[in-house]
């Protein structure tokens, strides 16, 4: 007896192709998000980022505005654990978190707003985005959140730092100190360093994103919507966070110099590289590199994780075309 599926007679034939024809082809398009999913998401997975990472961060501050010419308070990562632990409690691991917190949250999500809306007007007609445009969605993505964000952000968090290490330290909280910063130097003063964050920032994103671009499409391969497993997201971002700090480190150290309380000290960006390779060497444009690689290989990791899984559940429950 027949299959009655089966195709017989020259009628089924172009129906036959058809269906020969689909199954070959690709998945389908890639489903865009839409930016203001990923504002909200962004926002969410950058705020729970830095309450698990932030001591990291004190730490590689701390090493970074430790210049030789003092000599260097600190000998080591662990020697500036041991030391703030024994002079300010655990507590003092976490000093300046509020003004990095305040920060984090609309950084991320200027972030990945920014690059999901330049990359869907970038990705082809399958809704794919190859790595170069993923480099320079990533550049715009992290410019306009130095400008935006992160300058006068991780100007307050780094004059909070440095001013522990004062005799008489004088920034009581957050409001307080940016109260204290802005009528002594004005708004400007939270601006200080704006040339090397955007150095930094815009390289720091256009490698992350890159990476993260280029290795989504290998494994993803024919299948722009194959599903990625979220650890498989935290090993991609951990990769392309220690992308970018090997990329990057110098202009770190040098915007973290920028934004210190001794900044006074450098005429311009330029005049700051100038001076620290000439005082202490071309290593110390590395000075932090161990602690600010822990760091943002977790930072990233955790990032990318909790974004993918929020958007998923945006999905489900903000429905956009």
């Amino acid at each position: 007896m027949q299959d009655r599926g089966a195709c017989i007679g020259p009628f089924c034939r172009p129906r036959c192709l058809a269906a020969a024809a689909a199954a070959a082809a690709p998945a389908g398009k890639t489903k865009l998000t839409h930016p203001g999913k990923a504002i909200l998401a962004g926002g969410i997975a950058g705020g729970i980022e830095i309450c698990i990472t932030f001591p990291t961060e004190y730490v590689k501050t701390q090493l970074q505005l430790d210049e030789k010419a003092n000599p260097p308070k600190y000998r080591g990562i662990g020697d500036c654990v041991r030391q703030t632990v024994q002079g300010h409690g655990v507590k003092g691991l976490y000093r300046g978190l509020s003004s990095l917190l305040y920060g984090s949250i609309p950084k991320s999500a200027v972030r990945f707003g920014v690059f999901e809306f330049l990359s869907n007007h970038a990705r082809d007609e399958s809704g794919r985005l190859d790595s170069t445009k993923g480099l320079l969605c990533g550049l715009g993505a992290g410019i306009l959140e130095a400008v935006l964000v992160v300058c006068p952000m991780e100007t307050v968090k780094v004059k909070f730092i440095h001013d522990q290490t004062s005799a008489n330290p004088k920034y009581k909280g957050f409001f307080h100190g940016v109260r204290e910063i802005v009528n002594a130097q004005g708004i400007r003063g939270t601006y200080q360093g704006l040339t090397a964050t955007v150095l930094k920032q815009g390289s720091n994103q256009a490698i992350r994103f890159y990476v993260m671009t280029s290795l989504k499409n290998w494994y993803k391969g024919d299948d722009p919507n194959k599903a990625m497993n979220p650890l498989l997201t935290g090993v991609f971002g951990a990769v392309a966070g220690a992308a970018s700090v090997f990329g990057n480190t110098p202009l770190d150290v040098i915007k973290t110099r920028m934004q210190g309380l001794e900044a006074h000290k450098y005429k311009s960006t330029w005049d700051c590289a100038l001076k620290i390779l000439r005082h202490e060497g071309l290593a110390a444009f590395y000075k932090g590199t161990v602690p600010r690689l822990g760091r943002v290989c977790l930072d990233v990791a955790i990032v990318f994780i909790i974004y993918e899984e929020v958007v998923k559940v945006l999905n489900t429950v903000w429905k956009t075309d």
